[in-house]
């Protein structure tokens, strides 16, 4: 599918929160997902993520949350500063943006504002988690190796006390050998969603690490990625298209 791709300027409370949109370029109204960063900020692979989910027949928008960090992006091979971008940020301002995002999203002509999703990596799955439990126009979610879902940061909730507000269907996918997220804690997020009965489901690839859907990574497992990409667009399609 024939798609084109720029970037806009989102309002929030706080100014101008610049993104990437992509779109098909065939004529008709398609369901809108929001494409959340890693910590390293809104860079080429999560642009590029959000284009292959354009092809698929969606609309979808690419946020910069770190328009108040001056739109920082840093490679790979600098964790420590992602690290520091990334606790910069709070919770508050995340659901805020999240939800301009969204927002924004619905305002598009070629958008059906009643069918959004959010799929987000490493950061960005906490981010989708949050957003997917407190923001009702969210239905669907589909997290990818989202650090710190099931533990609060000192002095706040995790995003998984949020969990008995979630409205809409969740696909959380994870590695067996995550170094930065334990499997105890997955096994938390996936039994307190199967206590309050949520529509979600928890998917662990074997051997992968975290990040491993990111080919630009040394973590990238092609075998994980793709059926974790083929596990997405069939989620996404019964629950933002059918």
């Amino acid at each position: 599918m024939e798609i084109t791709s720029g970037m806009v300027q989102v309002t929030t409370a706080d100014g101008a929160m610049r993104a990437s949109l992509s779109r098909p370029t065939a004529g008709g109204r398609y369901p809108g997902v929001v494409v959340v960063q890693e910590a390293f900020g809104l860079n080429e692979h999560i642009k590029d993520v959000a284009a292959r989910l354009a092809r698929e027949g969606y609309v979808t928008l690419a946020p910069d949350l770190y328009y108040r960090q001056n739109n920082a992006v840093v490679g790979y091979d600098n964790l420590p500063e992602a690290i520091r971008l990334m606790m910069a940020l709070s919770d508050d301002n995340i659901v805020k943006d999240m939800g301009a995002a969204i927002s924004h999203l619905q305002q598009q002509p070629a958008v059906r504002a009643d069918r959004i999703g959010v799929t987000g990596f490493c950061m960005g799955g906490r981010v989708t988690f949050l957003t997917a439990c407190l923001n009702p126009a969210v239905k669907a979610g589909v997290p990818f190796y989202g650090g710190g879902i099931g533990s609060a940061a000192p002095g706040g909730k995790a995003p998984l006390d949020h969990a008995a507000a979630l409205t809409g269907a969740l696909l959380l996918f994870y590695g067996e050998k995550d170094g930065f997220i334990s499997l105890d804690e997955v096994e938390r997020v996936k039994t307190r969603l199967a206590e309050l009965k949520k529509n979600a489901e928890v998917v662990v690839y074997p051997g992968a690490d975290h990040g491993f859907f990111c080919n630009e990574r040394a973590s990238y497992h092609p075998a994980s990625a793709a059926d974790a990409w083929s596990r997405l667009l069939k989620f996404f399609e019964k629950h933002l298209k059918a």
